[in-house]
């Protein structure tokens, strides 16, 4: 099992940048495929960008990516997201996700562990 707190989130302006920050617990964060997810006020919870256990390979949802970049960093059970050029629309509350399945997954039902969330606020 793991445990995740996400961090970095906040209030910016549009063209701003963030990286957010999800720390794992456990000695077994290299198994896990992590994502990072995002639900707008009245929304549904949508995929944002998924990497692999080695971080070798990553997704992203088509409207963030090049905007968007995942990454991890095994020594310190941690996975980022830094967004660049944010836009009032990226407000959302972000996740950070873990599971042991094999592929980049996509979709809710593909994460087994989920974090508490960050706020991410873009004013215009």
């Amino acid at each position: 099992q793991v445990q995740l707190v996400e961090s970095g989130g906040g209030l910016v302006q549009a063209g701003g940048s963030l990286r957010l920050s999800c720390a794992a617990s456990g000695r077994t964060f290299s198994s896990y495929v992590m994502g990072w997810f995002r639900q707008a006020p009245g929304k549904e919870r949508e995929f944002v960008a998924a990497i692999s256990w080695s971080g070798g390979n990553t997704y992203y949802a088509d409207s963030r990516k090049g905007r968007f970049t995942i990454s991890r960093d095994n020594a310190k059970n941690t996975v980022y997201l830094q967004m660049n050029s944010l836009k009032p629309e990226d407000t959302a509350v972000y996740y950070c996700a873990a599971t042991l399945g094999s592929g980049l997954g996509f979709r809710n039902g593909d994460y087994d562990y989920w974090g508490q969330g960050t706020q991410v606020t873009v004013s215009s």
